[in-house]
């Protein structure tokens, strides 16, 4: 099993900065990466951004990509979201999800264990 808590979350005004943390515990290393998605009030989970274990490329989402970076540290148990230049409809709550098979990393349904998320408001 796979303990997943985020953290890094807050009010911040759009132009602003953020940096969220993931930060794992169990058996990360029998994954091959980890991702981040959001969800705001009345929408649907949506993909953000991934870094597979192998040291590939990362993925991103077209709303995201030049603002945001997705990193892990060395012994891949804790992951970040750099997120700059927020604006007011990066609002959402937060999560982080381990990559368990597959090679759409877009898609949550290859992932699996969640953390509880983190709430991120930009005000306009």
């Amino acid at each position: 099993q796979v303990h997943l808590v985020e953290s890094g979350g807050g009010l911040v005004q759009a132009g602003g900065s953020l940096r969220l943390s993931c930060v794992a515990s169990g058996r990360t290393f029998s994954y091959d990466g980890m991702g981040w998605f959001r969800q705001a009030p009345g929408k649907e989970r949506e993909f953000v951004a991934a870094i597979p274990w192998s040291g590939g490329s990362t993925y991103y989402s077209g709303s995201v990509k030049g603002r945001f970076t997705i990193a892990s540290d060395a012994a891949k148990t804790t992951v970040y979201l750099q997120m700059n230049s927020l604006k007011a409809e990066d609002t959402a709550v937060y999560y982080c999800a381990v990559h368990a098979f597959g090679r759409n990393w877009v898609n949550s349904y290859e992932y699996d264990y969640w953390g509880q998320g983190t709430q991120v408001t930009v005000s306009s």
